[in-house]
Parts: C-alpha cells; sequence; structure tokens
C-alpha cells in the first residue's frame, strides 16, 4: 500500500529528519522555493569549488560534459533553468523534494524522467559529512550524468522495472544494483585511466579520492549478478568497487527482465555476498 504524505511527513518527523513534509503535493514534489540566503550560497560555492578541484581530475567525461552544458557550480541552481537545458539533451527535468521519498514515488518520477532534488543545502558544519541527502549530493552527484543519452535511458529503465522486480522478491538486489552503480560507479573504457561517475563519490571529498586513487581500493569488473548478490556500506568507504567498461553495458544488462527475474529467483533469501572477498 502506498504511504499517503501525511503519514511519511509523521515517520520523517519522527527519525528527525529535516525537511518540510507538510507542504508536499500527492507525488511528494515541492516547490523548490529560490529564497536561499548568502551563507547558503557561499556554502555552495565552497562545495562546488572544493569537489571541482577533484572531479576535474578523477571524474568520467559525461560527468564533467554534463557540468559544463548544465552550468552548476556558481551560484544554487534554479531547477526551471536548469530543466530546460536538461529537457533539451535527454528530456529528463528536475523536481524539488523535502528529502527522502517513499520508494514507490521515487520510481514513478524516474519512469517519467524527472529526477528528484532535495530542495534545501547542508551547513558549512556539515561540509564533510551529512546524514541525509540534501541538495549538493542531489544536485552535484546525480544530474550531471543524466545529461548523457545512455545513461539517462538506464535511469528510466530503473523507475520503470524496479517495482516488479521489487514484488518478485529482488528489493535488496535492486537496491544494490543502484548503490554500486548511480551511487558509487566506477567506469574505464577501453585504453582510458579509471574514472569515477556515481554520484556518492563525486559529492564525497574523501571517498572520491579513494576510490579511483588509492591501492587499497577493491575494484571489481562488472557483472549484474554479483552485483545485485553483494552487500554494501552505508556509512564507510566501500569494501569494493565495480567498473564498467561503457555505460552501454549497465543499459544492456538491465533491458532483459526475464535475465534479472531469473537472478532474484536464483538468490533470494539467500546471505549476500561479501565485497572484500569477489
Amino acid at each position: 500500500m502506498t504511504m499517503s504524505v501525511a503519514d511519511y511527513a509523521r515517520e520523517c518527523a519522527a527519525q528527525g529528519l529535516r525537511g518540510d513534509y507538510s507542504v508536499c503535493r500527492a507525488d511528494f514534489t515541492v516547490e523548490q522555493s529560490y529564497n536561499y540566503t548568502a551563507d547558503e550560497q557561499a556554502v555552495w560555492r565552497t562545495l562546488c569549488d572544493r569537489q571541482t578541484k577533484l572531479t576535474k581530475k578523477l571524474a568520467h567525461r559525461s560527468y564533467l560534459d554534463g557540468v559544463a552544458t548544465l552550468g552548476l557550480l556558481d551560484r544554487i541552481p534554479d531547477f526551471g533553468v536548469v530543466s530546460e537545458r536538461l529537457r533539451k539533451l535527454t528530456g529528463w527535468e528536475i523536481v524539488a523534494v523535502p528529502g527522502l521519498i517513499p520508494a514507490p514515488a521515487f520510481f514513478v518520477h524516474l519512469a517519467a524522467r524527472r529526477f528528484p532534488v532535495t530542495n534545501w543545502l547542508r551547513t558549512k558544519q556539515e561540509l564533510d559529512y551529512i546524514v541525509e541527502p540534501d541538495m549538493f549530493h542531489d544536485f552535484f552527484g546525480h544530474v550531471p550524468v543524466l545529461t548523457q543519452p545512455v545513461f539517462a535511458d538506464f535511469m528510466q529503465m530503473y523507475g520503470e522495472k524496479a517495482e516488479h522486480l521489487i514484488a518478485l522478491g529482488g528489493d535488496e538486489m535492486i537496491s544494490r544494483l543502484y548503490w554500486y552503480t548511480v551511487e558509487y560507479g566506477l567506469i574505464q573504457e577501453a585504453g582510458q585511466p579509471l574514472k569515477a561517475f556515481g554520484a556518492g563519490l563525486m559529492s564525497s571529498f574523501a571517498e572520491l579520492q579513494f576510490a579511483v586513487e588509492s591501492k587499497d581500493a577493491h575494484h571489481v569488473p562488472f557483472d549484474l549478478e554479483t552485483v545485485m548478490r553483494t552487500s554494501y556500506e552505508i556509512d564507510k568507504f566501500q569494501r569494493a568497487y565495480f567498473v564498467l567498461p561503457s555505460f552501454d553495458v549497465l543499459r544492456d544488462a538491465f533491458q532483459n527482465v526475464a535475465d534479472m527475474a531469473a537472478i532474484i529467483g536464483r538468490h533470494k533469501g539467500k546471505p549476500a555476498l561479501d565485497p572484500a572477498k569477489l
């Protein structure tokens, strides 16, 4: 059963989440309300300036091309302006949300090529780490790669198919796929150096460097079944990072629902793989 906005708002308040869910529409979207303070604009510039020094060196060209095309860095972005540019490239747009939203609503937005972005920004005391996803993670991390047609198609397919695959018992497995690709994915095209594209890495000062440059980072070639079976870390560096040869491989792996249903059928209810032992 789909959770109502009011019930979800009460649950979020009980957990101490800071977004204002009282103004949510039925689809959990809100107005961006572009009334950010000078301090918030300064935090945005600080985060972007610091992280851009790393992304220029460690991010995949798809991410860097997206940043250049959308123009994200000089001030807190106006979601409407950026959506106009994004629609022309891949048909995607941004919708403002107060923070985390229920999975079914999230999938519906993705299926319609709408990416939910939190409308508030962390404080200057939280530059290095924040418990909840904020605008910097959602926007700086996720939005640039949505300018890339193949990745954009994968994200829409994820939204379209996730509910069906979860109904088959694949909840954890579908979450792992999102985590290890959309959030913490690496990519190494033929003859090219290893680069990052996952949003969790793009928005993390320390883990981006670790994942791409550290000899201690555990890099594993992408395999759909292995990804879906492997546990992940929520509050520490990942013990494995999966490396794609291209976005086409990711899109094509997700295209055949029958294959994914078979993976779920083989492994649901079984213990997850230890990422350190891959």
